[in-house]
């Protein structure tokens, strides 16, 4: 399980970032025209999060996560500033169920 959580986190972060430069690109193409931002840093994004996607199931199933569980950590990577929450807690639920495993 812990060998899922490091590229769950990098991606966590990856993914947040780049929804956010994506909002920046999309205000920019709607507000003012301009929309080659967005036309370079959306596909990026989306691959990304494919990215995203596998390693949640990934780490998903290693801490075996219940399915709605799972969805919800997904759609961490759709809303802005949401991943880096969802980063956080899932984070600590793994490392509490490594302690509990440890003890």
């Amino acid at each position: 399980m812990e060998s899922a959580l490091k590229p769950f986190r990098v991606l966590a972060y990856v993914v947040g970032c780049m929804l956010l430069v994506l909002c920046v690109g999309m205000v920019l193409r709607y507000g003012f025209g301009e929309d080659a931002m967005s036309k370079i840093v959306a596909p990026i994004h989306g691959g990304l999060y494919m990215i995203y996607l596998i390693t949640v199931m990934n780490l998903g199933m290693k801490a075996r996560w219940s399915w709605p569980y799972m969805a919800g950590v997904m759609l961490g990577g759709t809303v802005p500033f949401l991943s880096f929450y969802v980063e956080r807690r899932v984070t600590q639920r793994v490392q509490d169920a490594l302690a509990a495993a440890e003890a």
